[in-house]
């Protein structure tokens, strides 16, 4: 973790639970249009989502935690392309629940199901890419 993250964020990590973190790992990878890195410790395998000098997190297999479409919603940078995140979501076996929209000053975002079956939101500042 980043001495920035530490320093600015308030919330500095995030596990995703997922049934099967291959798929997990390419629907990530392929929405965020950023680097999904695999990774093994000890006999854990999980999938550190890119995250420079924001927050991060990773992708966890635990079928046993992947049982709600409701509950903490979770929104990932799209910035600037947004729509074709979205148009991903379905090609990488998630689904759209509500297609993009405005949240007033505060942007734009859609909520989609994952791969797993999870709600997260994809946010953007622009309604464009």
């Amino acid at each position: 973790m980043s001495e920035f993250n530490m320093a600015t964020n308030r919330a500095v990590w995030f596990d995703i639970p997922v049934v099967d973190l291959g798929r997990a790992q390419k629907f990530y990878a392929g929405v965020r249009d950023s680097e999904v890195t695999k990774e093994k410790f000890g006999e854990i395998a999980f999938c550190v989502l890119a995250h420079d000098q924001g927050n991060g997190g990773c992708l966890v297999e635990r079928p046993e935690e992947v049982t709600s479409k409701t509950g903490i919603l979770i929104d990932l940078n799209a910035d600037g392309r947004i729509r074709d995140a979205v148009a991903k979501v379905s090609e990488l076996g998630g689904s759209v629940v509500e297609d993009v929209h405005s949240i007033g000053p505060h942007g734009f975002r859609a909520i989609v199901l994952d791969s797993e079956g999870k709600r997260l939101a994809l946010h953007s500042d622009t309604d464009e890419g």
